[in-house]
C-alpha cells in the first residue's frame, strides 16, 4: 500500500514538472509573440504611369504662363524638394490658412479649387490645410502677390468649377488627361504618380505577383462577383470602369465609388468590397494610418 502511494507521488511530481516546462515553453519551443496581421496592405506594383499638373482657368492665359514659370523656379531653388521632404520624410509641415472669398476684388485673390481628402497632397487638420499642393498654393499666391483662397469640394467638381470660371486654378493631385482639358489648361507637370491596389491584410491573392502582367492576369479573370472601390472622378475610377480617353479597358467587376479614398478602404476592411484602386502615395498614407490604430 505504501509502495503504491510512493509510486503515485513520483508520477504526480513528474506530471507537475512536465507541465511547468510546457507552460514555460521549455528550451526547445520558446515563446514567440503573435504578430498581428495588418488590416490592409498595398500591392507594390504600379498599375499606371501618370503625371500630375495644375489646372488653370482657360480665360487666364497670363496665369498659366506665371504658374509654369513658378513651377520651374521652385524646382530649381529647392523649395519643391523641401515640401516633398516634409511629407515623405522628416521635414517641417506648414499649415495653410485660407482667406475669405471676396468677389469684389478678384485681382487680389488667387482662388484654388481642391479636394482636401487626398493626403499627402491636400488634407485638413482643424481649420488649416496641409499637403504638398496646399503648401505650393501658398507659395504661388505669394509669388503672384495675391491672397490665397482655398475652396474645398468633391474631387469630380474641381476641374468643372475652374472651367466655369468660379476658381482660378485646380490643385488637387490632378492627372493630365484629355477629358479634363475640356475644362482647364494644364500647367507643366510637377509630379509623377501611379495607381496601386489595396487589399485586406489577410488577402494573399496578389502575394506571388512580380510584374504588372501578373496582377492584370488576376484582375482580368474577375467578374462581377468581385467588387472594386475607388474615389469618384479619379484615375482609379476610370481604371476600374474603363474609359477610352484614359486608355483603360476597364474590369468586369462590380464598381463602387466613394467621395474619398479613406471611405473606400474602410469599406474594404468591412468586407463590402474586395479591393481598392487608388493613387500610390495616398494609398500608403491611408493604410499606414489605419494599421497603426490598435
Amino acid at each position: 500500500m505504501k509502495k503504491s502511494v510512493k509510486i503515485l507521488s513520483v508520477v504526480l511530481a513528474l506530471v507537475i514538472v512536465i507541465g511547468c516546462f510546457a507552460a514555460c515553453g521549455g528550451n526547445d519551443t520558446p515563446d514567440t509573440p503573435d504578430v498581428p496581421v495588418a488590416k490592409v496592405k498595398v500591392i507594390d506594383i504600379a498599375l499606371t504611369e501618370e503625371l500630375y499638373a495644375f489646372g488653370v482657368d482657360k480665360n487666364q492665359p497670363e496665369l498659366l504662363t506665371k504658374v509654369n514659370a513658378f513651377i520651374d523656379e521652385i524646382k530649381k531653388n529647392g523649395k519643391f524638394d523641401a515640401i516633398c521632404e516634409a511629407y515623405f520624410g522628416d521635414g517641417e509641415k506648414n499649415g495653410v490658412v485660407s482667406a475669405e472669398l471676396d468677389t469684389s476684388r478678384p485681382d487680389e485673390q488667387l482662388v484654388v479649387a481642391t479636394n482636401a481628402a487626398f493626403e499627402p497632397f491636400e488634407y485638413k487638420v482643424g481649420d488649416k490645410f496641409y499637403g504638398i499642393d496646399m503648401e505650393i498654393a501658398a507659395l504661388l499666391a505669394e509669388y503672384l502677390g495675391q491672397e490665397l483662397v482655398i475652396r474645398d469640394m468633391e474631387f469630380d467638381a474641381v476641374c468643372m468649377t475652374v472651367g466655369q470660371h468660379k476658381c482660378d486654378i485646380a490643385m488637387a493631385g490632378l492627372t493630365i488627361n484629355e477629358k479634363r482639358k475640356e475644362d482647364v489648361e494644364f500647367s507643366t507637370s510637377y509630379y509623377t504618380a501611379n495607381q496601386k491596389l489595396v487589399v485586406r491584410g489577410d488577402d494573399t491573392t496578389f502575394d506571388a505577383c512580380k510584374t504588372l502582367a501578373d496582377v492584370e492576369t488576376i484582375l482580368n479573370g474577375y467578374d462581377n462577383a468581385k467588387k472594386a472601390g475607388f474615389q469618384n472622378g479619379t484615375t482609379g475610377n476610370w481604371y476600374v470602369v474603363g474609359d477610352e480617353d484614359w486608355g483603360f479597358d476597364g474590369l468586369k467587376v462590380e464598381p463602387k465609388g466613394y467621395s474619398n479614398g479613406s471611405l473606400a478602404i474602410q469599406d474594404l476592411i468591412n468586407k463590402n468590397i474586395d479591393f481598392v484602386v487608388i493613387d500610390a502615395d495616398p494609398a500608403t498614407f491611408i493604410t499606414t494610418a489605419i494599421n497603426e490604430v490598435a
